[in-house]
């Protein structure tokens, strides 16, 4: 990590002259620049992967380079620095692709963690290998072996996409995948398995929420026959099952606490035992899991095990819901409408524009499965050459306008209510996802759950609701 090489942007020589000097005793490679062209000059010639650059430059707005730098196909990571940042303007560099916000007058430890971070980012990246072509979808021979196709044009879900297929690269990495119900969670599963040298060995779905209590073991690690009444014959469980594969756990959060210690030993032995067995059986799996739960406030509440949750967490994806990435609505909505018109041998049918515009205007609780199923039955019924609003019926109580990138009004001077303003404002923007929102904040998690508690802030809220 000490090999990076570091751009620092910043009008103010002895800013540059001071991160410099600290930087390379740390043995970094840096580089510095105090005007915008000397910056974009420095960045094609000194390659940078790491790129520090002020908001306030003379004669251009240093959140108008971070775009231009970030939309390269090589491109650096950026850390922002602004002696003026409000959280408006730290969202809008998030947006924007910087990975990392400190606020001046800092300290030169601020910057060096700013960089640790990054540079483990960016060494994850490394050894995961970078995608061949970082902004194409799911090819055509990954979707004939998932059955699904990978829509979207969004940079959310294209973000998704390219983690999904570097932890593919990695076939011992446990992957957690958060999000909520119906945004395609046992699809990036399915895309991770199979883009990945385990494609040709079992994926095994299960629905951790939906077994029994009683059978939870069996099912799980197998049994013996005559280990209980019904144990007719010696069974495998879904670890032997799996074995060479993937074990996708869905609903991992409902998953019983006595369970959850008997899986941790799992993973960490990679060894099973059958119910009524004393043979241990060594097992070679790779485990995905997901949930629409915030993991983090079970642990607190001592629901989930914190070393479970580590243990099946080595690289975190989240998938936004639909309603956060609505430039993916229309390409989602041609590719069902094409889908389902094929299916059902009927004419090649068009949306029609005010149908597009009530979409638009609608929150989707149920997310990409929900528009899936409304565009199967508009196709069913509809009787014209063109799905018109009326095709679409949705529940009025979730009807909300597109969510907007304005701030709402700004509290007083009192500072407990400034901080509420912003820790409510980060959890809306990431929705409500703690570990993002810390990161936005620049606070520790657990730093971020004190202040949460102080401020009695309620997570079954609607995101509404917190304006």
């Amino acid at each position: 990590m000490n090999e990076l090489k570091i751009l620092i942007i910043d009008d103010e020589e002895r800013i540059t002259e001071k991160l410099k000097y600290h930087l390379e005793k740390r043995g970094y490679q840096v580089a510095c620049a105090n005007t915008p062209n000397e910056g974009m000059r420095l960045l094609g010639s000194f390659a940078p992967e790491v790129v520090i650059l002020d908001v306030m430059l003379p004669g251009r707005n240093g959140l108008d380079m971070l775009k231009e730098i970030r939309s390269g196909e090589e491109a650096p990571e950026v850390i922002m620095i602004s002696g003026f940042g409000d959280m408006d303007m730290v969202i809008h560099a998030m947006r924007q692709g910087a990975c990392d916000f400190i606020r001046k007058p800092f300290q030169i430890m601020d910057i060096q963690l700013a960089i640790e971070r990054t540079g483990r980012y960016i060494s994850l990246q490394n050894e995961l290998q970078s995608v061949s072509d970082r902004n194409s979808l799911v090819s055509r021979e990954l979707e004939g072996l998932i059955e699904k196709e990978f829509v979207g044009e969004s940079i959310a879900i294209k973000q998704v996409l390219k983690l999904a297929l570097k932890a593919a690269e990695a076939s011992d990495v446990n992957v957690l995948i958060t999000g909520e119900n119906g945004t395609g969670k046992e699809i990036v599963a399915r895309i991770i398995h199979y883009a990945g040298s385990r494609a040709k060995h079992p994926f095994v779905p299960v629905n951790s929420a939906a077994i029994p209590d009683q059978l939870l073991e069996s099912e799980f690690f197998g049994h013996m026959k005559g280990a209980f009444t019904d144990a007719r014959d010696d069974k495998k469980g879904f670890f032997e099952l799996a074995h060479g594969g993937t074990l996708f756990l869905d609903e991992i959060a409902d998953m019983p606490m006595g369970l959850q210690s008997k899986l941790l030993r799992v993973l960490e032995e990679q060894v099973v035992r059958r119910v009524g067995g004393a043979k241990e059986i060594r097992t070679d799996v790779r485990v995905i899991s997901a949930t629409n739960k915030d993991v983090n406030r079970m642990i607190g509440e001592n629901h989930f095990r914190i070393d479970l949750y580590h243990r099946i967490n080595t690289l975190e994806i989240h998938i936004p819901p639909l309603r956060e990435r609505m430039e993916d609505l229309e390409p989602l909505l041609s590719h069902f409408v094409s889908r389902f018109a094929q299916k059902r041998g009927v004419a090649k049918m068009g949306v029609h524009p005010d149908a597009v515009d009530k979409l638009m205007h609608y929150a989707f609780p149920g997310n990409v499965r929900e528009l899936r199923n409304m565009v199967e039955r508009a196709l069913i019924l509809s009787e014209g050459e063109w799905l018109m609003p009326d095709d679409f019926p949705v529940r009025g109580e979730s009807i909300s306008p597109v969510v907007s990138s304005a701030s709402p009004a700004k509290p007083g001077f009192n500072l407990d209510d400034q901080e509420r303003h912003l820790i409510e404002q980060a959890l809306k923007e990431t929705g409500m996802n703690q570990t993002r929102a810390a990161e936005i904040l620049g606070v520790s998690r657990d730093a971020l759950k004190r202040k949460i508690k102080k401020f009695g802030l309620v997570f079954n809220k609607s995101l509404e609701d917190l304006d």
